[in-house]
């Protein structure tokens, strides 16, 4: 089997596109209130005034593995009868979600001794992320 077989390849940049846009307008509107949650001086984060361009090469390289996985999973769930739809995209994203990003995220932040707050922030942002890629690739994902 081929990496990419029954995956449309154009819905994968395309969903971390949409991720990474998602992200800036979330963590934008959000920017205050999370460095707060997060312990971050703003006076810290630009040194020199420039801006590190690793984290956000990171997140786009991230979010288009997840696309990848999300797309593999709705393959799969296709093949054993599921329909690929807009629908089925996000409540598989949903479910991830749930299961394992948030999960995650509150155990990591809870031994980190970080606010919930910090929790419900990322927490939103990629459940955001997941549902946003799950209708992206629900719909056009798989061909």
């Amino acid at each position: 089997m081929k990496l990419f077989d029954g995956i449309n390849v154009l819905a994968l940049p395309l969903a971390a596109i949409a991720s990474f846009v998602f992200g800036g307008i979330w963590y934008g509107l959000l920017s205050k209130r999370w460095m707060e949650a997060a312990n971050l001086d703003p006076a810290r984060l630009k040194p020199g005034g420039g801006t590190n361009p690793t984290p956000f090469i990171v997140t786009f390289f991230a979010e288009l593995v997840m696309a990848w996985v999300l797309a593999g999973i709705l393959l799969h769930l296709r093949k054993s009868g599921a329909p690929a739809t807009a629908y089925t995209g996000m409540l598989s994203a949903a479910m991830i979600w749930a299961g394992f990003v948030v999960t995650t995220l509150a155990v990591n932040h809870q031994y980190q001794m970080q606010r919930a707050s910090l929790t419900i922030i990322d927490g939103g942002h990629w459940l955001g992320v997941l549902l946003l890629q799950g209708a992206i690739l629900g719909y056009m994902g798989l061909v």
